[in-house]
């Protein structure tokens, strides 16, 4: 962010220097999530790739409908609620009882010949509880639906090749685990339905030419750059930079391998505790959150901020996120206080 200050005192306004860097971005996050660039889109946030991609899907030939779990954060709900006045329907895949889980089971009677999308998940933002996205991707081809993957509460904290999942779409952000900042995002489009789908949202950086200005006419990009819209958040795109090449530094299998062992060692002594969590604990349903029950989770996460460790909650759970930079000191301090702050557990 200062680079970009300094430049911008002394450069000004440097397009061809801000979009070369925004392309190696893109190059940058292909490599991480195992896709070609041409197949991704940086957006302002995942909810721009969703809006986008929403004005380019028509809901027509009887798949009126898209299935979403009960799982998924606000906007990756909202969005599909307000195709509704498009003739939208849309199916809420609901949890088990004790709402820690959405099983495989609860898709398969909702998911048909009518069904255009299943947009899920990747891991839960209430509760750190993971979808068994293979499985979902299987069902939903197999019926002939497209499936939309959120990966923003996993990307970064481990291995993630979305090609290998076989999803079709997929956002996400750069504020969490890729180490950037706000205001960055992306979406990743299977490249064979990039030229299938004309999103209506558009702007002069998802043209074919950036550069040719062009007011009489719109001609998309043949890859998935026609899903992003106008001027980039330059400043945004360049702590997402740095972010991206201090995981690809590190590698995300290391990355995934010390996030593991610290949320399996937290989970192991918060049992020891005696403390209730809301995370699943086999690794396979889990991202990289400890969710805390709590009988006052806004009134325990000031709490453990006077101990200096940083939370937030959802749900009436305490969000506790691991990332390589943790270590089990981190662990053992935030064991610590929750034993002194024993009242605002539940």
């Amino acid at each position: 962010m200062e680079d970009y200050l300094e430049l911008r005192l002394q450069e000004g306004a440097d397009w061809g220097l801000w979009l070369a860097r925004i392309e190696a971005l893109r190059s940058s996050l292909a490599g991480l999530l195992g896709v070609r660039p041409g197949e991704l889109a940086l957006t302002s946030s995942a909810s721009a790739g969703l809006n986008s991609l929403a004005s380019a899907l028509s809901f027509t030939g009887g798949r009126h409908r898209v299935v979403i779990s009960d799982f998924e954060f606000p906007t990756s709900a909202q969005i599909w609620h307000a195709q509704a006045r498009r003739g939208v329907e849309v199916l809420h895949v609901p949890t088990t009882a004790t709402g820690d889980e959405v099983p495989l089971a609860h898709f398969e009677p909702l998911i048909d010949e009518h069904t255009a999308l299943v947009a899920v998940t990747h891991v839960c933002y209430r509760n750190g509880a993971r979808l068994d996205i293979p499985a979902i991707v299987e069902l939903a081809h197999a019926r002939g639906a497209r499936v939309l993957l959120d990966c923003y509460q996993s990307v970064g904290a481990g291995p993630l090749d979305l090609a290998s999942l076989g999803v079709d779409f997929a956002v996400g952000g750069m504020m969490k685990y890729l180490l950037g900042t706000s205001g960055s995002g992306f979406m990743f489009v299977r490249g064979e339905l990039i030229p299938t789908l004309e999103p209506l949202a558009t702007g002069w950086l998802a043209q074919a030419d950036v550069g040719a200005m062009d007011i009489t006419g719109h001609t998309p990009a043949p890859d998935a750059r026609r899903f992003e819209a106008g001027t980039p958040g330059v400043v945004n795109s360049q702590a997402a930079a740095a972010g991206a090449a201090i995981l690809d530094h590190v590698g995300l299998a290391s990355v995934g391998a010390r996030v593991e062992a610290l949320v399996t060692r937290c989970l192991a002594a918060l049992a020891d505790q005696g403390v209730a969590v809301a995370t699943p604990q086999p690794p396979e349903q889990r991202g990289a959150t400890v969710a805390i029950r709590a009988s006052d989770a806004a009134a325990l996460v000031e709490a453990l901020a006077r101990h200096g460790i940083v939370t937030s909650c959802r749900d009436g759970n305490v969000r506790a996120s691991f990332h390589f930079y943790n270590d089990d000191e981190d662990i053992s301090r935030l064991l610590g206080a929750l034993a002194r702050e024993r009242a605002l557990l539940r």
